[in-house]
C-alpha cells in the first residue's frame, strides 16, 4: 500500500469514527442519543488507536497535518513528502466527514 493511500485511509477512519459517535450521541431519534461525553471521548481515543493500527506500518500513521509538519521540522520526515501527506489527509478527512 502506498503511504499516501494509507494516510488517506487512516484519516478517513479517524474522522468517520470520531465524528460518527458525536453525530450519534447528539442527533435526535438516533440509537446513541444521549450517550454523553464519556462515550464520545472513549470513542475518539479508540478512533485514533484504530487508525494508527490500520495504517501505521505503511505510512507512520501521521493522520494529522500538524504531526507531518512537526516531524519534517524536526528532521524525522522528508520535506518532499509533506505536500502529498497533507493532501491525502485533507482528502481522507473530507471523505470521512461526508460519509458521516
Amino acid at each position: 500500500m502506498s503511504p499516501y493511500l494509507a494516510e488517506f485511509i487512516g484519516t478517513l477512519l479517524l474522522i468517520l469514527l470520531g465524528n460518527g459517535v458525536v453525530a450519534s450521541s447528539l442527533l435526535k431519534h438516533s440509537k446513541g442519543e444521549g450517550g454523553g461525553w464519556i462515550v464520545i471521548v472513549i470513542t475518539w481515543g479508540l478512533s485514533v488507536a484504530f487508525a494508527i493500527y490500520a495504517v501505521g506500518g505503511y505510512s507512520g500513521a501521521h493522520i494529522n497535518p500538524a504531526v507531518t509538519i512537526a516531524l519534517a521540522v524536526h528532521g524525522s520526515f522528508h520535506w518532499s513528502n509533506v505536500a502529498g501527506y497533507i493532501l491525502a489527509q485533507f482528502l481522507g478527512a473530507f471523505v470521512g466527514a461526508t460519509l458521516v
